[in-house]
């Protein structure tokens, strides 16, 4: 049996403090963040508040005409229980400028850039603030790819990207979330009635599982089949892993000389901190 589960008291202490260091090491105080109402911003909030406090922390809300009444109603609950700033930006009539142009436009499209706009609110209200960036995404949708690339995947620093699904909600849990968030479906709230497994196919409960093999426990597929997941479920999973990587990596550079950004200088050894 894959057991995902973590030691939240050591993880809430890591998180809380990798954002710290992180904010400062860029000489700010302060952090911004899309609050949907869902599960994961909502922790990505709780934990931002926490590391920096509730005065320091930004909640930007960004509805669609189309954005689900509960949506709001979940992120003021939060907000109220947090006591952090806020503000509510609508991005219908910023989306519905490019959107209404293409009548035939699919749901992915028109999501996709809902998606980007509320980026780019949330990049003008870090300037507004002061503040970077703090991103929502886990580390399930990005192994799986499951995020919209300069939308909800961009952010300065993310301090949930590696934790898998289950494992942000024993943590958001934990830490006294209000439970409607912790009990409503995942969703993206794009479209009416989208759910994030319906999208996916499969349940996070049973994905996280097979990716804690793969990717942490360093199994082949073969080994995963052999542990009891169905082989079209492990290919099915694999294939969208590799399909996309590139949502995972800074855009490849050609290589031309001997230092070359993002295959030999890495990193600035000197932080200053």
């Amino acid at each position: 049996m894959v057991n995902v589960e973590i030691n939240t008291d050591l993880a809430r202490e890591i998180i809380t403090g990798f954002i710290r260091s992180e904010i400062t090491r860029a000489g700010l105080q302060r952090a911004v963040i899309g609050l949907s109402g869902g599960l994961d911003s909502s922790l990505s909030c709780m934990l931002t508040s926490e590391a920096l406090g509730p005065e320091n922390t930004l909640a930007v809300l960004m509805p669609y005409k189309t954005s689900s009444p509960d949506s709001l109603e979940h992120a003021q609950l939060l907000i109220d229980q947090l006591g952090i700033q806020s503000i509510t930006i609508p991005i219908t009539p910023m989306a519905d400028g490019l959107i209404d142009q293409f009548p035939d436009m699919d749901q992915v499209r028109r999501g996709n850039i809902m998606a980007r706009m509320r980026m780019i609110v949330l990049y003008d209200q870090s300037k507004v603030f002061n503040g970077l960036v703090v991103g929502t995404s886990n580390k399930t949708e990005i192994i799986l790819g499951y995020t919209t690339l300069y939308g909800d995947s961009a952010c300065a620093i993310n301090p949930l990207g590696d934790l898998y699904k289950t494992q942000l909600r024993q943590l958001a849990k934990a830490m006294g979330m209000p439970q409607v968030i912790l009990d409503k479906p995942p969703t993206a709230d794009l479209w009416a009635g989208q759910t994030d497994e319906g999208e996916l196919g499969f349940t996070y409960a049973e994905v996280d599982k097979l990716l804690y093999l793969l990717v942490d426990e360093r199994y082949s597929p073969a080994e995963c089949v052999e542990a009891g997941f169905s082989l079209e479920f492990v290919d099915k999973v694999v294939e969208r892993i590799r399909r996309n990587h590139f949502k995972r990596v800074l855009p490849p550079i050609a290589k031309l000389s001997n230092r070359t950004v993002g295959y030999d200088f890495l990193y600035l050894r000197d932080w200053g901190t």
